[in-house]
């Protein structure tokens, strides 16, 4: 006797509803504006911003890893914790918003840029692709 109720880890993580988008419960549309970022946007906004911290880095202290990372963070927390978004965030078409549309708050950005340089907050996503840093500030990147 087979039993249906009981998944295999090949299969990955169980899924609610197959036809579901990345957002939907939360009320975001599937694409277009207010929806949630792909991984690719994201990926690209962060060499973006990864590449723009290194400018300064190479000119003033050689290339150091720690100056990068500290001009990376820095970027991060002002920007994102300013305007919703850091420069490669606002090239690529992304905003951080709270979960009501609004835009977070400068303490909620120092969380979240502290988050995104310890790499793996980032990494372990939700089924609407919300990070855990995200998650900790009750946040998601849409697209604008």
């Amino acid at each position: 006797m087979e039993r249906k109720d009981i998944g295999s880890w090949l299969e990955g993580p169980p899924q609610l509803n197959p036809e579901a988008w990345p957002g939907q419960r939360l009320g975001r549309p599937e694409s277009g504006p207010g929806s949630v970022v792909r991984i690719g946007r994201r990926v690209g906004a962060l060499c973006i911003d990864w590449a723009l911290a290194m400018i300064p880095s190479f000119i003033f202290f050689d290339g150091s890893a720690l100056a990068n990372l500290t001009f990376f963070a820095a970027m991060q927390i002002v920007f994102v914790g300013v305007t919703g978004h850091s420069i490669g965030h606002r090239i690529l078409g992304m905003q951080v918003q709270g979960m009501d549309g609004s835009a977070i708050k400068p303490l909620q950005g120092l969380v979240r840029g502290l988050l995104v340089c310890l790499i793996v907050p980032p990494l372990v996503t939700d089924p609407d692709q919300r990070g855990l840093h995200d998650r900790a500030i009750k946040a998601i990147l849409v697209r604008i």
